[in-house]
């Protein structure tokens, strides 16, 4: 059913927009949108400057609607305003990829798609698009539930592999892959007006820059821009890019007790401590809210075999925590009580690729808020990661000659 609707989604913008010269993006109307409840169900309008193409699909675990877009811009659009019902518990908009962006719309009650339909005005193009939804029972929202497979959408998950990496000749510059946590429709910790995608981007460009300056480092990044990255995509991206080492850039919120200061974690199935393992399922989590379908992604075998190659890069992505751990004591003094941990963060399963991820500090923690919002402090933060990288770089050659030997 839902890929049938898809299709003729499709179908009709094909044959009006040939009328009609459209600009690459689209802009909300608020004023003339709305989510609010009807009888049994739920009428989604969105009003749009014009047509584009579009589908939807459901998912579970949790319940959600999902709407994506090519492409609606959703910048200045006050999203809690726009969700007056009640079977809607949250909905969340943002970019999705380039070129893409999505609608999510958290459930409360199994529904299933009753109507939907675009119209486009032959005159202005501007269109209008009008979602109705009706309570089903749980079982039957099941059955609907599913991405649909098209490949003009091209959201596959992406396929990794391990190649043997032949040792860099001493001139070559260490390859590093800076990752700003979250982006587009997923916007991480919020707090007021500030949100972690915001506060990462930021830092890692500035990170980036003062890497450049330092020499020795070729460097890119997961995203330059506020755009969603899956956790698979991040790794592919660091494959790709043939890094030495990958570092992700996080500012979480913890909703009990106090937590403040910056923290260096590597990959462990095993979580050091309670907090790491309620951060790690957070970060998680987020690629599911964001409309990601991540069942059926585990595979025994490559399990295995990735698990083989971490025996090597395990204990050169501790050092490189380690190293980081020391370089940002020195630039910016105070860290979290427990500056090193470990914990299970998808985004640091490149099994090849030594990698940690920094909680640079904790947007529920005054104090760390204030520092992530200075770019003094900010200038500092990226020294001190500098001198671990350049510190963990000597140190790691050292070893690599001791192996050979």
């Amino acid at each position: 059913m839902i890929r049938f609707i898809t299709a003729v989604f499709m179908f009709c913008y094909a044959t009006v927009s040939a009328a009609h010269e459209f600009s690459a993006l689209a802009r909300l109307d608020a004023s003339q949108s709305a989510v609010q409840d009807i009888r049994k169900g739920v009428q989604i309008d969105l009003s749009l400057s014009q047509g584009v193409p579009w589908r939807l699909f459901m998912l579970e675990d949790p319940r959600r609607l999902v709407i994506d877009f090519r492409e609606v811009v959703w910048q200045g659009v006050d999203i809690d305003a726009l969700d007056q019902s009640d079977r809607i518990q949250t909905l969340r908009a943002g970019g999705f990829r380039p070129g893409w962006s999505r609608l999510v719309a958290d459930l409360t009650v199994p529904m299933k798609i009753e109507h939907a339909e675009m119209k486009v005005n032959e005159e202005t193009g501007a269109a209008h698009l009008s979602l109705s939804l009706k309570e089903t029972d749980a079982e039957s929202f099941a059955a609907l539930t599913g991405e649909p497979e098209d490949p003009h959408w091209g959201h596959s998950i992406p396929t990794l592999t391990l190649q043997k990496r032949e040792p860099k000749p001493d001139w070559a510059p260490t390859v590093v892959v800076i990752d700003p946590g979250h982006g587009g429709i997923d916007p991480g910790a919020e707090r007021g007006a500030a949100q972690e995608k915001d506060l990462m981007l930021t830092l890692a460009r500035e990170l980036r820059d003062t890497l450049r300056r330092a020499g020795g480092f070729e460097v890119h990044l997961t995203r330059d821009s506020d755009t969603f990255v899956s956790l698979e995509g991040r790794v592919a991206y660091a494959h790709e890019k043939r890094a030495d080492l990958f570092v992700s850039l996080h500012a979480d919120i913890v909703q009990q007790g106090h937590a403040e200061g910056a923290t260096v974690y590597t990959l462990s199935e095993d979580a050091s401590d309670a907090a790491s393992q309620y951060l790690a399922e957070r970060h998680d989590r987020s690629a599911v809210l964001a409309g990601i379908d991540l069942s059926g992604t585990d595979d025994v075998i490559a399990n295995v075999l990735l698990d083989l190659a971490r025996l090597e890069t395990a204990p050169r992505s501790e050092r490189l925590a380690k190293a980081m751990v020391l370089g940002m004591q020195g630039t910016i003094g105070k860290l979290n009580n427990k500056p090193y941990r470990h914990g299970g963060f998808s985004v640091l399963k490149a099994a090849d690729i030594p990698s940690v991820l920094i909680e640079v500090g904790f947007m529920s923690s005054d104090r760390d808020l204030a520092n992530l919002k200075n770019s003094d402090w900010r200038q500092r933060m990226t020294e001190g990661v500098r001198d671990g990288l350049q510190a963990w770089v000597i140190a790691d050659k050292a070893a690599s000659d001791l192996v050979r030997k």
